[in-house]
């Protein structure tokens, strides 16, 4: 366990305080904490590689940390009736389906894909629509289906280049 992965875990426990916090009546605290995931992330991955200290576990869990608190805030939009349920239902069935995917192959011992620029860009309008939508303020659910759209595009870069990656390493 290294300090990459001990912010990946953080995550995880960040998610049952957003959750508490949101679910309660304080949607700006809630945001906040969204907010420090998000730096989180953007932090552990930073040390991991200017440090050399990316492991596949911390390659493992880190969209997965991701991919639970974006169905966390998600499903407290939908219970608030803040998202139609058709959003919901296509975020969490993308989510939920990289999720499986992503541990079925890694149990197989597979190489997993690093994340790319468009789920990177995903990710930034991910967090623009919860801002808008947390905040009750126009475009937010547009912004998700913007979001929406864009990781089932962005599946399927993953997709090509999982099946690219791992086919070379056959090869090899």
């Amino acid at each position: 366990m290294n300090v990459p992965n001990l912010l990946t875990m953080s995550r995880f426990l960040l998610i049952p305080v957003f959750l508490a916090l949101y679910l309660n009546g304080h949607p700006i605290w809630a945001l906040i904490v969204v907010f420090a995931a998000g730096l989180t992330d953007m932090l552990d991955g930073y040390i991991a590689r200017r440090s050399g200290l990316v492991t596949q576990i911390g390659i493992m869990l880190d969209p997965l940390a991701d991919k639970l608190m974006m169905l966390a805030v998600v499903g407290a939009l939908l219970a608030d009736g803040d998202i139609p349920w058709a959003a919901a239902g296509a975020m969490a069935f993308r989510e939920v389906g990289m999720i499986a995917t992503g541990t079925f192959f890694h149990f197989r011992g597979k190489r997993t894909v690093p994340a790319n620029s468009f789920g990177k860009l995903t990710t930034v309008i991910y967090y623009l629509a919860i801002v808008l939508l947390i905040l009750d303020q126009p475009g937010g659910v547009v912004a998700l289906w913007i979001a929406v759209g864009l990781s089932f595009a962005t599946s399927f870069v993953y997709f090509t280049s999982f099946k690219e990656l791992n086919s070379e390493t056959k090869s090899a």
